[in-house]
């Protein structure tokens, strides 16, 4: 009896949105050591924070849900119990907060220090609170389900059998908070108000965005969804050549909507939005990057009318004082982004990462067949992100190599 021989193993290759797609785009190399390497940064202040407030935002909207807790919501009390619930979670992971931003009464350093002696509300701790207080009044009523995990698979780009690992890729994200929503009852209602008699700022958003109104209007379904995504992160450069993120955010969004549709239960999805949550609570160095924003007209905030005042105590402050008091209106504007959905669109953001996952795979392939680790993955980024990256010190990238003396 002749017997069959195995066939060979067959792997479709699975990217992650923010995880390999955004990341890889950030710098290829650093991907390639932390992603593909399990290299992690020495300190990941920004990974550490965009996973504490996601952790943070979700954990307070379960206890919303079940306790209904009246806003705003004391920070001893209420939400410093969720931070180090959060950060005992992270901690597990591997994830460290940095100490000049979050004190952790989880490291055992801290164990005889009473949190009421004094206050211990740091950087992250003030930007939970505000993201709590500030748009969870709103946003908590509206949400329908949250950390909604999306998949979806799409044809290699460029599939050659020859070389290609697979001829199809897997495409997974997760939706932090999905919304939906009734047309008639939430958005032409205008005395709409959440449960706490607050007038909801997002309803008021989606309504005065003129593509919004336009797309509910000619969607046959009385209800549809909204994607609702946070980011840890100030409000990026509109525009900027040297960043990109404000585009790429763009893409991600345009790509969840995509895969959201692919599941059976989807509405129509006819807007994403994006929450800068360090606008409420910008740091000096935020700051300064907003200052030379308005400075270059790189910012879609207009500069007249109602934020007026805000732009002059802006353009008008020194580093070296402290940070303005800014009103609530210009940072609830700076701090909420809505994107449109457009079928065109979600078009060209799937080729755009088409492209990326292309260029992945063209790294990997190339080091399989024994090209050394930074021939096969460009070093590519910006000053920010090559100041802060641990291989800089034998990256090929010019810019990050360290001045040769030589001693006479």
């Amino acid at each position: 009896m002749k017997l069959s021989s195995r066939s060979k193993s067959y792997m479709i290759p699975e990217y992650s949105l923010t995880g390999d797609l955004l990341s890889f785009l950030t710098c290829n190399l650093q991907y390639r050591y932390q992603n593909k390497g399990t290299l992690p940064p020495s300190m990941p202040i920004q990974l550490w924070f965009g996973e504490f407030i996601h952790g943070v935002m979700e954990e307070a909207y379960l206890q919303w849900e079940l306790k209904k807790t009246p806003f705003p919501w004391d920070w001893k009390k209420d939400i410093r119990p969720i931070e180090n619930m959060i950060d005992a979670r992270l901690q597990v992971r591997g994830l460290y907060p940095p100490k000049e931003h979050f004190f952790s009464t989880n490291n055992p350093n801290n164990e005889n220090i009473d949190i009421n002696e004094r206050d211990h509300k740091k950087l992250a701790s003030a930007r939970a609170q505000s993201a709590i207080n500030y748009w969870g009044p709103h946003l908590f009523p509206l949400i329908d389900s949250a950390e909604v995990l999306i998949k979806g698979i799409r044809n290699m780009p460029n599939y050659d059998e020859n070389i290609s690992r697979s001829n199809y890729y897997g495409i997974n994200g997760v939706i932090d908070v999905l919304s939906s929503l009734k047309i008639d009852k939430t958005i032409n209602n205008t005395n709409q108000t959440t449960l706490d008699n607050y007038r909801n700022k997002i309803i008021e958003y989606l309504k005065n965005n003129e593509e919004f109104q336009k797309n509910i209007s000619q969607i046959d379904s009385d209800e549809y969804e909204v994607i609702i995504d946070y980011k840890g992160m100030r409000r990026p450069s509109n525009q900027r050549k040297d960043d990109e993120t404000w585009i790429r955010h763009k893409w991600q969004i345009l790509t969840y909507a995509w895969l959201r549709k692919q599941q059976a239960d989807a509405k129509p999805i006819v807007a994403g939005i994006i929450f800068y949550l360090n606008e409420l609570v910008p740091s000096k160095e935020d700051l300064i990057v907003i200052q030379q924003d308005i400075h270059d007209n790189l910012t879609d905030i207009p500069k007249e009318g109602e934020f007026k005042k805000d732009i002059e105590l802006i353009e008008n402050w020194d580093e070296d004082s402290k940070v303005p008091e800014l009103s609530s209106e210009f940072k609830t504007a700076r701090s909420i982004r809505i994107i449109n959905i457009d079928n065109n669109e979600i078009d060209n953001a799937l080729t755009e990462f088409d492209a990326v996952v292309n260029n992945i795979e063209s790294s990997l392939i190339k080091e399989i067949k024994g090209c050394k680790i930074q021939d096969a993955w460009e070093a590519k980024a910006d000053k920010r992100t090559c100041d802060a990256c641990d291989f800089k010190t034998f990256c090929k990238n010019k810019k990050n190599k360290t001045k040769e003396f030589t001693i006479p």
